[in-house]
C-alpha cells in the first residue's frame, strides 16, 4: 500500500481544472508579489509562484525593493488596492525587522488578499463565513479531502500555534466537527500528545521534532515543517515515522505545492466573487 500523501500530484490535478476555468474568463487576472530586501529564499518562493501563475494564465508582478520604509510601501499597497485590474496582493514573508509587518499586510484590501492573513479574513474564517483562506491550512483541507480523510471522531493534534498555519487550520477543522488539540512551545510532554493523535499536524520549522516512538501505529501525518539543512530540505517529522504511519506527507512534495496551488484557486476565488 502506497502510504504517501502525494500533494504534488493533487496540485497538478487542481492545476489543470483551475486553468479551464480561467480560460473561460474575458480579461487576464493579475496576481502581484511585493518582496523587499535580499532573502535568497524569499527570491525562490517568488520564482515558483511566478512559474506558477503564468503557466495558469495569469499576469504576475513582482513588485520588488532593496529598501523601502514603511509610509511607501503603504502608499505602494494603497495604489494596487485601487487599481482595478490588479486582482489578488500578497506580501512575501518574511519582512525586514524594521517593517511592521502587521500593519502591512492589513493595508491590503480583504478583497484582494490572496495569502487570507488580513484581521478581516481571519476573523470571517474565525466565524466560519466565506473568506480567502490563508493558503497553508487550505492546502491541508484540500489534501485531507481529496483522501477522504474523514476528522469527524477522529483526534486531531496540531503542533504549532502560528497565525500562518496553527490557528487558522485549527478553526478550518473545527468547522470539519474535529476533536482537536492544540500543542505549542508551551505545551509540556508534547509526546503524549501525539501519542493519542489519530491524525497528528505539525508546523513548527524543526527538523525531526517528531520521532517515530512519539506516534502510534496507523496514525495519518501531515508535516507542514519546511527546514533547509545543508542545502536538503527536510519537514518537523522523522521520515522514519511513515513505518509506522498509515499516511504521511513527504517534505518536499507534500504541503508545499498545495500552498502555492491554493494561492492560485484564491486568486479565482477573489474575481469570481465579483462577477
Amino acid at each position: 500500500m502506497n502510504k504517501i500523501i502525494d500533494g504534488k500530484k493533487v496540485s497538478l490535478e487542481l492545476k489543470e481544472k483551475l486553468k479551464e476555468k480561467i480560460e473561460k474568463l474575458d480579461e487576464k487576472l493579475t496576481l502581484v508579489d511585493i518582496s523587499v530586501g535580499f532573502d535568497e529564499a524569499t527570491k525562490v518562493y517568488v520564482r515558483q509562484k511566478e512559474k506558477m501563475a503564468k503557466s495558469i494564465g495569469y499576469n504576475f508582478l513582482n513588485l520588488h525593493f532593496d529598501e523601502i520604509d514603511e509610509t511607501n510601501l503603504i502608499k505602494e499597497i494603497e495604489k494596487l488596492n485601487k487599481d482595478p485590474k490588479i486582482t489578488g496582493i500578497i506580501v512575501q514573508l518574511p519582512l525586514p525587522s524594521y517593517l511592521n509587518k502587521d500593519k502591512i499586510i492589513n493595508t491590503i484590501n480583504p478583497k484582494k488578499d490572496v495569502d487570507g492573513l488580513t484581521n478581516i479574513n481571519m476573523l470571517k474564517l474565525v466565524k466560519g463565513e466565506t473568506c480567502l483562506k490563508p493558503c497553508t491550512p487550505k492546502g491541508v483541507i484540500t489534501l485531507l479531502n481529496y483522501y477522504n480523510i474523514d476528522v469527524v471522531n477522529k483526534n486531531v493534534v496540531i503542533v504549532g500555534r502560528s497565525n500562518l498555519v496553527g490557528l487558522p487550520l485549527f478553526h478550518l477543522l473545527l468547522k470539519k466537527n474535529a476533536t482537536i488539540t492544540l500543542c505549542h512551545s508551551k505545551t509540556s510532554n508534547l509526546s503524549y500528545y501525539t501519542k493519542h493523535a489519530d491524525i497528528l499536524i505539525v508546523s513548527v520549522g524543526k527538523k525531526d521534532l517528531i520521532t517515530k516512538d512519539m506516534i502510534k501505529k496507523g496514525v495519518i501525518i501531515i508535516d507542514v515543517g519546511i527546514n533547509r539543512v545543508d542545502g536538503k530540505l527536510y519537514g518537523d517529522v522523522s521520515f522514519e515515522c511513515l513505518e509506522k504511519a498509515k499516511l504521511m506527507t513527504p517534505v518536499p512534495g507534500g504541503v508545499g505545492p498545495m500552498t502555492v496551488i491554493s494561492l492560485m484557486e484564491n486568486v479565482y476565488e477573489t474575481k469570481k466573487n465579483e462577477l
